[in-house]
């Protein structure tokens, strides 16, 4: 198992759209330094470097990042298939399962990735404006930008890192739900387009009721910003990543390839 991670990881970032991804997560918040209207972006004046991942998160996470998910998770399987070299693979002793599994895993953990890269890159971009302790909030803690009085240093890496963390897990089953379509469609366009149509028509949802919405994978996408109790959407994020990913498993295992 080990070595099939090892693989895929080697992979991951072999692919031209992951290192394409990279580049991009990490040069996009140093235009924040040229942004001349960002402050009316955020409705608050910024005064701190620990305040830029917010921006930066939620500037990408509703369409950039799971655009760079889908396409590269889905073409963990779509790539192989199209190069002839993921049959091959399975002809020999190697369990179907296990596969998949170290595919998933590489999957689940690409957000994370994309998401360190995205608050390296805003922290990098904030060295001008300093890391010390400031009036306001992170974007990502209580009162969001305003905050609820000075934050020290500390407490602001604690909130970034909080943030950081949670956007990761949001995109976890979009990632695992791109992995899905891949098995589905054994093609890269066809698993991408899958996953953002999806997510497109659980946006296009808001005119049902409520109590439906809030089972939307969609209606969750802004956790990393919400305080107080999360455990129920953070319980719900989880199902999705689990239930997509089994059935990933499952539709893998009795594919043929």
């Amino acid at each position: 198992m080990l070595t099939l991670l090892t693989l895929e990881f080697r992979k991951l970032f072999g692919a031209r759209s992951v290192r394409l991804a990279l580049l991009v997560t990490l040069l996009l918040p140093l235009m924040w330094a040229f942004a001349p209207r960002l402050n009316q972006l955020v409705q608050v004046s910024l005064v701190s470097g620990w305040q830029l991942p917010a921006v930066s998160i939620g500037v990408t996470i509703g369409y950039l990042l799971p655009l760079f998910i889908a396409v590269t998770v889905g073409e963990m399987i779509g790539a192989e298939v199209s190069q002839g070299t993921l049959a091959p693979l399975l002809l020999r002793p190697v369990n179907r399962v296990k596969v998949i599994a170290s595919k998933l895993i590489v999957s689940l953990s690409y957000p994370f990735i994309l998401i360190f890269t995205t608050i390296l890159g805003s922290l990098i971009a904030g060295i001008p404006m300093g890391f010390g302790s400031f009036s306001g909030g992170t974007g990502l803690g209580p009162g969001l930008f305003v905050g609820v009085g000075t934050l020290t240093s500390s407490a602001a890496f604690a909130e970034v890192l909080r943030g950081g963390l949670l956007a990761g897990v949001v995109l976890m089953p979009i990632a695992a739900l791109s992995l899905l379509f891949g098995v589905m469609y054994l093609n890269t366009a066809a698993a991408a387009l899958a996953t953002f149509a999806t997510l497109i028509v659980m946006r296009l949802l808001v005119v049902l009721p409520d109590t439906i919405q809030s089972i939307l994978l969609t209606s969750h996408l802004n956790l990393y910003v919400q305080q107080g109790d999360i455990m129920q959407s953070l319980i719900l994020l989880l199902i999705y990543t689990v239930g997509f990913g089994l059935l990933s498993i499952f539709a893998f295992d009795r594919r043929d390839v």
